[in-house]
């Protein structure tokens, strides 16, 4: 819920209160409920809000603390807040709202920055002590929800979205050529701390930063599970984690429809978001509201799995309601799909997100999806290729087989001076993968994969689509005590079946069998995958405007040559060349850039 902004002066003046009123009115969409902003000294915070835990007036942020000591924003759900409330009454505080941005306040009180220990949920917060002048800014386990960060000198920058800050001004708009080399190795994601622009970072995942009033910070990661088999689970034979990973997954599931509004299911009809429908009528949920899109066929890919989400739909007796996207629709959405992107993005479902929760949002303010469970259990087909890897092989064939193309590709396509003398990304994932923890080979692969590729691509999309309508998601796949579980679990129980197999074992006790053994499914948008009509027009409207001539970023040999065979060019990884280098520059023109 809600998007959050702030400004922090390190040069003895006062915030910039216009510039916080922009980026709050940028985060309108996030937050359509209510608006504040609240100054004091060096430090300005703005806040929109989402009405979903504690509907009052109370509960209206930025929030300031009963002792007058504390001032926050907070974006995101505490799932346990009604325990961590009830907890902290019986050691003595007080409590003016049922709100869970209070109790973060209250718990921040009590136990400082430890006090994330103590939350299950997702979350970005920024809390400013009114007695030292500090400021503290922290982000969730997994990054489900956003915080980036402009600094320059004599202040910081801070909001929920990269389009935020840009509505403040005075930020560096070059493009980081690491990042930009990220952007094309892995598939459009750049990992935290940097963005395309140099002059915006992102306060990484389980992170966080101490700001001192002069500037300085410190910073400090509080989670990173062990990829290593824990001697609590010794002896436990395949059912007996079949059966806890469904209990875990339940619980998870139960967490997340904390709400004081209801709570809906985007249902794919994939075994992930089937899951999640099951248990939910299986704890007693009726009439639960699902929803499902899908897209006209091109070159005879079809673009729906309608057969599948109805089936699910029929079997636990849902409210559902399907939305059928014509190809011309694509085109005329994607613009405002890209508007809404802190960052670019190239998955095709990033369109399809953004029209379904238009629709969703009509109805719900929060629903629950089912990303990060192909991550968390290796559901990815390039995962028993890097199983049977010894470590030392493990970082060329994980660029063999998830890279889009490999760094000497790179000068062919991009001019001279955004092309870095080293391969960046090859460089990431080495030292990566070389941090202890991770005890095989696929150990490795899936800390990297759930713990930065998973972040910022479809955890963010998720997020951007979802709240540019003020929809809430939830992902219950993501709850961190699932994710500690799955990261123990020997690897070839997460491998067996074709891939999640341990996941499918907890399936067959709740799903028809055809949703469990159906082949997997990527999200169809034939007339992205195809570059067909409109969409194509849009390209190669961004590819030829004076924007993209004076940036100069791409060869103009290497464009022309994709434009002249829209649907032959494909990376490593089979996506459409094209769309990956027309995303980027659509994406910098959409935001002024």
């Amino acid at each position: 819920m809600c998007g959050l902004s702030g400004e922090m002066r390190f040069d003895g003046t006062r915030p910039d209160l216009a510039a916080v009123e922009r980026m709050s009115a940028r985060l309108a969409a996030r937050g359509p409920d209510g608006h504040g902003i609240w100054s004091r000294d060096a430090v300005a915070l703005g806040h929109r809000r989402l009405k979903i835990i504690d509907l009052s007036e109370r509960g209206a942020q930025p929030m300031t603390d009963a002792h007058q000591e504390l001032t926050g924003v907070f974006n995101g759900c505490i799932y346990n807040y009604k325990e961590l409330r009830a907890e902290l009454q019986a050691l003595g505080h007080r409590f003016r709202s049922t709100s869970d941005t209070e109790v973060v306040l209250e718990a921040y009180r009590r136990w400082g920055t430890d006090c994330v220990d103590h939350f299950h949920g997702m979350f970005a917060f920024a809390v400013a002590e009114h007695r030292t002048g500090r400021l503290i800014l922290g982000r969730d386990r997994l990054g489900i929800k956003p915080l980036y960060l402009a600094q320059s000198p004599g202040r910081l920058r801070f909001a929920s979205s990269l389009p935020a800050l840009l509505a403040g001004g005075g930020i560096d708009t070059s493009l980081d050529p690491a990042a930009v080399h990220q952007y094309l190795s892995w598939h459009a994601t750049v990992a935290a701390p940097r963005t395309v622009l140099a002059g915006v970072r992102k306060l990484p995942p389980a992170t966080v930063r101490i700001v001192e009033p002069d500037g300085t910070h410190e910073e400090h990661c509080y989670w990173q599970p062990s990829y290593t088999r824990r001697p609590e689970h010794a002896g436990m034979s395949p059912a007996e984690w079949r059966d806890a990973v469904l209990d875990a997954l339940r619980t998870a599931v139960r967490r997340r429809m904390v709400a004081d509004v209801p709570v809906g299911v985007l249902l794919s009809g994939g075994l992930d978001s089937s899951l999640i429908v099951a248990l939910l009528a299986d704890e007693g949920q009726r009439d639960l509201a699902t929803f499902s899109v899908g897209f006209a066929p091109e070159g005879g890919d079809e673009g729906d799995e309608f057969r599948y989400s109805d089936l699910i739909a029929r079997e636990f007796g849902t409210d559902h309601h399907r939305l059928v996207v014509p190809s011309e629709r694509v085109s005329t959405a994607l613009d405002a799909a890209v508007a809404a992107m802190s960052e670019p993005m190239m998955s095709h479902d990033v369109v399809a997100f953004h029209l379904l929760s238009e629709q969703v949002a009509k109805d719900l303010k929060v629903v629950q999806s089912g990303q990060g469970a192909d991550e968390v259990f290796a559901g990815y087909h390039w995962y028993p290729r890097l199983a049977c890897a010894a470590r030392e092989e493990e970082p060329q064939r994980y660029a063999e087989t998830y890279v889009d193309r490999p760094h000497a590709d790179l000068a062919a396509m991009l001019q001279p001076h955004m092309v870095p003398q080293e391969d960046v990304s090859g460089r990431f994932v080495r030292e990566h993968m070389a941090v202890p923890g991770a005890e095989t080979a696929l150990d490795a692969a899936l800390r990297l994969d759930t713990h930065v590729m998973l972040v910022d691509d479809p955890v963010k999309r998720v997020d951007n689509m979802t709240m540019d309508w003020g929809l809430e998601a939830r992902v219950p796949f993501l709850d961190h005590e699932l994710v500690e579980l799955a990261a123990a679990c020997p690897p070839e129980l997460k491998l067996a079946d074709g891939g999640k197999g341990v996941l499918k074992e907890a399936g067959r006790k709740l799903l028809p069998h055809q949703v469990v053994d159906r082949p997997k499914g990527y999200f169809p948008v034939p007339a992205i995958t195809h570059m067909a009509g409109p969409v194509l027009d849009r390209v190669r409207e961004a590819l030829g405007a004076p924007e993209a001539k004076r940036r100069g970023l791409f060869q103009d040999s290497y464009v022309a040559e994709l434009l002249a065979a829209p649907d032959r060019h494909r990376t490593r990884r089979g996506a459409n060349a094209l769309w990956q280098v027309a995303l980027l520059e659509i994406w910098l023109q959409t935001h002024g850039i």
